[in-house]
């Protein structure tokens, strides 16, 4: 098996010995993307900006890769607050095509750097 790692400056640089996302054998692992800008690395206010700015950051990756949200087959969704999740879902729901692909979302004691909101996708590529 040949593993490629996916890179692009259209989203934020991983913090840590990680990548944006690995492809093989048709498959596209995407890490999770918090709603931290690209161009500065900061976390949006609110968790419906940065719900926003994580779906963007994953269609960035998605793009570096040649897929599209219509190829993810499977997301998580982490919560730092349960309470967030009809924000979250309203926008997610926007990025998301019909059928939406499966899904699961849980309540996290912390995100890093703080987030309230972090979405990691598996998709099919190519």
């Amino acid at each position: 098996m040949t593993r490629e790692a996916i890179q692009t400056g259209d989203a934020p640089a991983a913090i840590g010995p990680y990548s944006q996302a690995i492809a093989a054998d048709g498959l596209l692992f995407c890490s999770g993307q918090l709603g931290l800008d690209p161009a500065t690395g900061n976390l949006l206010e609110g968790v419906e900006a940065q719900a926003e700015r994580v779906m963007l950051n994953l269609r960035a990756v998605l793009d570096a890769a040649g897929a599209t949200f219509e190829d993810v087959l499977k997301t998580t969704i982490f919560l730092a607050d349960i309470n967030d999740f009809a924000v979250v879902n309203a926008v997610y729901g926007r990025f998301m095509p019909d059928p939406p692909p499966a899904r699961s979302t849980v309540q996290v004691a912390a995100l890093p750097k703080g987030g309230r909101v972090e979405i990691e996708a598996i998709a099919r590529r190519g």
